[in-house]
């Protein structure tokens, strides 16, 4: 699904060229559950502008489905980014005076979706979520974990080839931050493909496959069996 090869993205600033990412490459196929890791100032942003096609490389080349995108222009990549992609958000990025299952809409109407369609897509991605109850609240009647809960579904609306995590857990408290991770897992044993990007290596141990970039190399790429809470132990011994 995801294939970068030989990757790299300089800036250039004055007489002075910044190299951001150097010669990744990164295949991530369907259906993986992948965590991108690495500290403050490693080059993890940029891949995944990269991978989000916020950005495009100055050499090399991403394929996303199969599709080239190296060449191509802003529209182009707008038009495959809201089609192919789903973006989950630290803060979430909701619009305060819509209600959820307006927000979840959102990139529906880009999409080219109809209204009636919308509206029904909206509200079943809510109740598979767990939020058909709250649909018509605004993100100020909700906690931090329903507002994320939305954000899930308005990236889930439009059938994205991958959901990509921008530190999903960042704004939330531990409990809640655990029960959205649970919630990631659970998605992708449904088949989503979903690519997280965490400076927190506990946060990574939730995925299937664990990639270290460190100074704007991949150092690692690891097989992981994710970390799951023991709810049945736990409320066993309540």
């Amino acid at each position: 699904m995801i294939e970068l090869k030989q990757v790299k993205k300089t800036y250039f600033r004055g007489n002075e060229n910044l190299h951001i990412l150097k010669d990744v490459s990164l295949a991530v196929g369907a259906g993986e559950f992948v965590a991108i890791v690495g500290p403050s100032g490693s080059g993890k942003s940029t891949l995944m502008n990269m991978i989000g096609l916020l950005d495009i490389p100055t050499s090399g080349s991403y394929s996303l489905n199969g599709i080239a995108t190296e060449k191509m222009k802003g529209d182009e990549l707008a038009g495959l980014r809201n089609r192919k992609i789903g973006f989950i958000f630290q803060q979430f990025n909701l619009l305060p005076r819509l209600s959820a299952i307006e927000n979840v809409e959102l990139p529906m109407i880009y999409a080219g979706f109809g209204k009636k369609e919308r509206r029904t897509k909206a509200q079943q991605t809510l109740e598979l979520l767990g939020m058909g109850q709250r649909s018509h609240h605004r993100p100020s009647e909700l906690s931090g974990g329903q507002q994320q809960r939305v954000a899930v579904a308005r990236a889930l609306a439009i059938g994205p080839s991958l959901l990509l995590a921008d530190e999903p857990t960042g704004a939330l408290d531990s409990r809640t931050g655990q029960e959205v991770l649970e919630l990631m897992l659970h998605l992708n044993e449904m088949g989503n493909t979903i690519v997280l990007i965490t400076h927190d290596l506990h946060i990574a141990e939730h995925a299937k496959r664990i990639v270290t970039i460190r100074d704007g190399s991949i150092v690692s790429d690891v097989d992981n069996k994710p970390q799951r809470r023991q709810v049945e132990a736990v409320e066993a011994n309540v």
